[in-house]
């Protein structure tokens, strides 16, 4: 299995070129996207300003636009050589769902007429019993409905056998509660923008722009050899590598940080950014990142809406393309044990078109108050809520990153730079005076220019790190959906833009001076809400005690974190701004158990099978030619040295004993969720752990032409 993967390896040929290489750069970007501008070319004026009023202003949807919104849609989608339109949406799975009808409906006369109405555009209908609901209906009732976000741009999927129309929607139960993540992260988007403009209001910004919130996530993958893909069936089952001895070279010379782009992967690359363009997802940056094999694409700021759907989209481009290339795209956050996992760090600020970043300091913050008190906001809220982003970005698969030294830590801190921490202390103390200004660099070569440098260096440890114009969220996983961390930031934005904005309009009834009032409400926010701003060592042992004598939650894994979805607090502040009800939230805590415990059980399932059916088996034959090499020497009249026997004999019977225990914890069934949840962490991990080991120390042993699974230095290092 191993040796013929390494052989197809070998007889990889790269696919031809499938487009123009004359093709204008840039020429290409949204052209597989119902845009704005298709939709003034095609749309009567009203209806036309009707639309850009709901995506642009917020304005309600005007269900008298839907036809002929519907029409163009359909003209534009067959033109694009579209047979089937497919309503998109995201479940409680975490991945993309979509259901496709064709536009071709038969007639009386034999012949076919394609047809798509408003109230087709606007409402589908996919079956709901079998997606993830956390006990919000019962498993026999069926319907659900998709509703058509407009704020999401519809767009064309191709294929080498027809093109698909696809539209964004929301998923909702009969009684309107949300199945999905998009419906959340929209309402969440909507109360935060209103109190986000109250603030603005108060410092004289009359009727600003909608305020949202932007999202600029930076994806980091790993890309494999197909075939060796193919050969591990614990990559194919669970993303992730259950055995796999460390490799003589690893990521410890850091060679492969920013370094040349191997000609295989850079021709991925290419070919996923077309298709990205095409898509009119904004792709900006790319390069290899710390781990052999792995690699990251990073696009640009857009609305959260927007960006959480092109997230979905990208990675699915990602795997699509690479399968092109001969390759598989890994999105686990560990799909390697010992080498650098993947995040998908959330850049997050907050906005319109009008004012841009209301998280730009400026050169002299300490002046800009509007900026302090949207940054003091951030602080307030992160304080206050730190233990809802840490459920954000709790999984299984994020548990075996987070902690390590590849990934900011459990416990939620904010890294404000030198420059802003200054201007805080400062403020703590009565007023700030002041900002560290930038400095400049002589590097001593006379045909070098003098170089421009930041008040303050970057903390790569922080979980919520202040970087210019935005905070960066370190801490979400690779594999997860961006909406998750959204939602709970636009949620907790949302409070704490109406607490100083409820304070700030208060000062003003009472006819205080509003500037007085600004620095009387900074200085309360960082006085009582300080002690989440760190710009340390995250990853020193030093951390974890100074956190916890600072009343720093550091929830160390997910069955630690999932609980904060259901406390009264956080109850509270989503029922008030209208993002979940209890309901709603008591869902996703059972959802969230539930994934945590069959992840888990599925790994654990794969490694009894990959431990028995492959490993040992693997082991016995060469124990078995040891063995009879042994006896051959004998009859010889040689005494044989008996040390390599003994060398696979030891940990064929840490194997058999480890996967039995194994078996024993997987003949388990519990009376809950999180009694299951609490077993899989507790005994299955720990049996599996147990399994690697014995099975980790044989790969080091058995002779290379009898091992079956392809080895770590073959799967980061062959490309």
């Amino acid at each position: 299995m191993r040796l013929q993967a390494i052989n197809n390896v070998e007889a990889y040929a790269p696919p031809a070129i499938s487009f123009d290489p004359a093709e204008a750069p840039g020429a290409i970007f949204g052209a597989n996207v119902f845009t704005k501008a298709e939709m003034q070319a095609r749309l009567p004026k009203s209806v036309y300003k009707s639309v850009v009023a709901t995506i642009e202003k917020g304005a309600k949807l005007d269900p008298a636009v839907a036809d002929s919104v519907a029409a163009a849609m359909k003209d534009w989608a067959l033109e694009k050589g579209a047979t089937h339109y497919a309503h998109v949406f995201y479940p409680m799975t975490g991945l993309t769902a979509e259901k496709h009808d064709s536009f071709l409906e038969p007639v009386s006369d034999g012949q076919t007429l394609a047809e798509f109405a408003g109230k087709t555009l606007i409402q589908g209908e996919p079956d709901a019993s079998s997606f993830p609901s956390g006990g919000l209906r019962s498993t026999f009732e069926a319907r659900g409905y998709t509703g058509w976000d407009v704020t999401s741009p519809a767009y064309i999927l191709e294929n080498p056998n027809g093109n698909t129309l696809c539209i964004p929607t929301v998923f909702v139960s009969m009684t309107g509660e949300a199945l999905d993540y998009k419906t959340p992260l929209l309402r969440s988007q909507q109360a935060m923008g209103t109190h986000a403009e109250r603030i603005l209001n108060l410092f004289g910004h009359a009727d600003p722009q909608k305020v949202v919130s932007f999202c600029g996530p930076e994806q980091e993958y790993f890309l494999v050899d197909r075939h060796f893909f193919l050969a591990r069936p614990d990559l194919i089952n669970a993303g992730r590598t259950l055995f796999g001895a460390k490799p003589p070279k690893g990521q410890e010379f850091d060679d492969h940080y920013f370094g040349a782009v191997p000609e295989r992967v850079l021709g991925f690359m290419m070919d996923t950014e077309r298709e990205l363009f095409k898509l009119g997802i904004p792709a900006k940056t790319r390069h290899n990142e710390v781990a052999p094999g792995q690699f990251e694409v990073a696009p640009m700021f857009e609305r959260a809406n927007i960006a959480s759907d092109h997230q979905q989209l990208l990675m699915t481009v990602f795997k699509t393309i690479a399968k092109k290339h001969g390759m598989e795209c890994l999105f686990h956050e560990k799909p390697f044990a010992g080498v650098n996992g993947s995040g998908k760090h959330v850049n997050f600020s907050v906005g319109n078109a009008e004012l841009g970043s209301l998280l730009v300091p400026g050169d002299t913050p300490h002046e800009n108050a509007q900026f302090l008190v949207f940054c003091a906001a951030v602080i307030r809220a992160v304080h206050k809520f730190g233990g809802l982003l840490r459920v954000s970005v709790a999984s299984a698969t994020n548990d075996h990153r987070l902690g390590a030294n590849e990934a900011p830590p459990a416990i939620i801190s904010i890294f404000l730079g030198e420059q802003l921490a200054d201007v805080f202390e400062q403020i703590a103390k009565g007023a700030a005076t002041s900002s560290k200004g930038k400095g400049s660099m002589l590097i001593g070569v006379d045909t070098l220019p003098v170089l421009p440098t930041d008040p303050g260096d970057r903390n790569r440890t922080s979980p919520f790190a202040f970087t210019g114009n935005r905070f960066e969220f370190r801490a979400p996983g690779s594999g997860q959906t961006v909406a998750v961390p959204m939602i709970i930031l636009n949620t907790i934005m949302a409070d704490s833009f109406d607490y100083m904005a409820t304070i700030l309009e208060k000062a003003v009834e009472d006819g205080e001076d509003f500037d007085g009032a600004v620095q009387k409400l900074l200085t309360e926010v960082i006085t009582d809400h300080g002690a989440v701003v760190f710009n340390g060592d995250g990853y020193s042992e030093n951390w974890q005690i100074e956190a916890a004598s600072r009343g720093l939650p550091n929830l160390k894994t997910t069955l630690d974190a999932i609980p904060e979805l259901i406390k009264p607090a956080a109850v509270e502040v989503f029922e008030k701004y209208g993002v979940f009800n209890e309901r709603e939230l008591h869902s996703r805590y059972e959802v969230r158990l539930e994934q945590y415990a069959l992840t888990i059980a599925v790994e654990a399932k794969l490694t009894a099978e990959i431990g028995s059916t492959i490993v040992l088996p693997a082991a016995m034959r060469y124990q078995t030619e040891v063995a009879q090499n042994v006896a051959t020497l004998k009859a010889a009249g040689v005494e044989p040295s008996m040390a390599v026997l003994e060398s696979v004999s030891a940990p064929m019977t840490d194997l058999t004993s480890a996967l039995a225990s194994l078996k024993a914890g997987l003949d388990h069934s519990a009376e809950d969720a999180h009694a299951e949840a609490v077993h899989a962490r507790d005994v299955l991990l720990p049996a599996m752990a147990a399994v690697r080991a014995a099975a980790d120390a044989l790969e080091g042993i058995v002779a290379d032409d009898l091992w079956p699974l392809p080895t770590y230095q073959e799967m980061l290092y062959v490309l």
